[in-house]
């Protein structure tokens, strides 16, 4: 693979359009589901936007380097999965685990639900934007 053929600023888009949209969803239906009901007393009255679009911008820049560049360059879709799944883990079990270390009545199911969330979602946007970043000619190349 010839590292001309590697866009970085287009992974890094498509890795945030489909973790995005992913989490979205997962916030969408599972916030009045799991995170309301058991966290009410911690969460703010409103989103702090920019603390959110921090989070996102550092977490895909750390997706890309841990899953999307090791699945480039081994050419395998399930290497940047398998990456961006290990990724997800890692960092959701950072934040899930030291609340459950440091907050009274912090609940297991809501870090358990974020553990597999942040592991699903981290693998499959590292995989995808694995696959929209190749050249479509090399596409079929990847396994």
């Amino acid at each position: 693979m010839k590292s001309s053929n590697f866009a970085p600023l287009g992974a890094y888009l498509s890795a945030l359009v489909c973790f995005l949209a992913l989490d979205t969803c997962w916030l969408t239906v599972m916030g009045p589901r799991l995170y309301r009901p058991a966290l009410a007393a911690l969460m703010a009255a409103d989103v702090d936007w920019v603390a959110a679009a921090l989070f996102y911008l550092v977490y895909i820049g750390g997706l890309l380097l841990f899953a999307v560049a090791p699945g480039r360059r081994a050419r395998r879709l399930s290497v940047a999965g398998g990456y961006g799944a290990v990724f997800g883990l890692v960092a959701y079990a950072t934040y899930d685990l030291t609340n459950q270390a440091t907050l009274r009545g912090w609940p297991w199911t809501v870090t358990l639900a974020d553990l597999a969330w942040g592991a699903f979602a981290s693998g499959v946007a590292a995989a995808a934007a694995t696959r929209l970043t190749f050249p479509p000619a090399s596409r079929t190349a990847l396994r």
